[in-house]
């Protein structure tokens, strides 16, 4: 009896602290708008109503979060103001004039889904919530998130602002690629010390794929009744990290679960050029000299398996370099093509360092005056032509 009863709380110990994959026996029902996209390469592996226009809810903190990191220093000390306290919906409560880093505020942000952090964060960087707003909105647009327009920090419902699941899947694999991003969004638990309020604060992730879900690691929840329940998740296999948004959905742990599992059985990483291996060699202006080249950076893409077959290159390439080339000197330009979409483009550089030897000088003086190789005057005309001292 007591082996079975210490095999049953054995059991109920792991099932706590293992992730535990989310696969229903039912096909969770589908979001108002969906997108996946492969971190890395950007390319868009699923999509549903993706470029259909609807509110966020606090996923917005994405690109608050991103913008603080990027332009303000994470040590800044932030008092917070009276604005900041006592914001409506999620907060972690903070006090009017305690004193915390921008650090802290951004665990805050994206842990507990703060609209106080939100705010305090914004004033901190822009004075006023318009002047960041229209900060968000800018960077919004350099990201390529054209359908997008943000009227506040936090998500809260406010006209004029919205987002579709391709922007948001955009702005969110862009943030991920920053490291502070991703290890505050990865992170299951924080706690910021007391900053004048009394107490420390322990803060435990809401995001529930991060233990709910293989390979889980990001990044934001969101609800309000206007924009319904919104999920941004994000989860690395074998090397290759896919972001999934879905907004308004009903189900958005179960269906986030279902559209990462598809990406991943559907998708590989595959890497179509290596960057340390040669895969041309030129012809030099010296007849017995080439040079080998190789893709000026690694390329990887994420492929289905039948898709390899439609992968295709084209390369501008010149008829011969002319020495002395060195290491890493542009030789040519690569296109990767699948089917007929360009995918990437890159340069070719030489792999090695070659240049032209005293007696390929000469030959080359030689052959443009007429001088044959070999014959009794070549070596003492090319020699003057080169400027050097004839000898008898």
């Amino acid at each position: 009896m007591k082996l079975k009863a210490f095999c049953i709380c054995a059991a109920l110990l792991l099932s706590i602290l293992l992730p535990v994959q989310i696969l229903p026996s039912f096909a969770a029902e589908p979001s108002a708008g969906e997108a996946a996209l492969e971190v890395e390469s950007g390319r868009l592996l699923y999509a549903k109503n993706e470029r259909e226009q609807m509110p966020m809810a606090s996923t917005t903190k994405i690109m608050t979060a991103l913008l603080v990191i990027e332009e303000c220093s994470l040590d800044d000390v932030v008092t917070i103001p009276a604005q900041a306290a006592g914001v409506e919906g999620s907060s972690i409560y903070l006090q009017e004039g305690e004193k915390m880093t921008v650090r802290d505020l951004l665990y805050g942000l994206m842990l507990r889904s703060g609209n106080d952090c939100a705010v305090a964060l914004a004033l901190h960087h822009s004075n006023t919530l318009d002047a960041f707003c229209k900060r968000m909105n800018e960077r919004a647009n350099e990201l390529g998130a054209f359908d997008t327009h943000f009227s506040n920090p936090h998500g809260l419902p406010a006209k004029g602002h919205f987002t579709t699941a391709h922007d948001l899947a955009v702005i969110a694999a862009y943030a991920l690629k920053n490291p502070v991003f991703s290890q505050i969004v990865s992170a299951h638990t924080y706690t910021i010390p007391d900053g004048g309020c009394g107490y420390a604060r322990f803060l435990q992730n809401k995001n529930k794929m991060l233990c709910q879900y293989e390979g889980a690691d990001g990044v934001k929840t969101g609800y309000t009744k206007e924009a319904g329940r919104c999920l941004v998740s994000s989860a690395t296999r074998d090397g290759m990290r896919i972001v999934c948004v879905v907004l308004d959905s009903p189900d958005m742990y179960n269906r986030s679960g279902e559209l990462l599992d598809k990406c991943f059985s559907e998708y590989k990483l595959y890497k179509l050029f290596d960057s340390n291996e040669y895969i041309v060699e030129l012809n030099t202006d010296v007849p017995e000299k080439t040079c080998k080249c190789r893709a000026e950076k690694d390329f990887v893409y994420p492929l289905r398996e039948e898709e390899l077959a439609s992968v295709r290159t084209e390369e501008d390439l010149p008829e011969r370099l002319v020495l002395p080339v060195q290491e890493g000197d542009e030789a040519g330009n690569l296109k990767i093509y699948l089917k007929n979409q360009l995918i990437f483009s890159q340069k070719i550089v030489s792999i090695e360092r070659k240049e032209k030897s005293f007696l390929d000088i000469l030959r080359e003086i030689g052959k443009r005056n007429g001088l044959v190789c070999g014959s009794t005057n070549f070596l003492q005309n090319a020699a003057l032509q080169a400027g050097a001292p004839a000898t008898n």
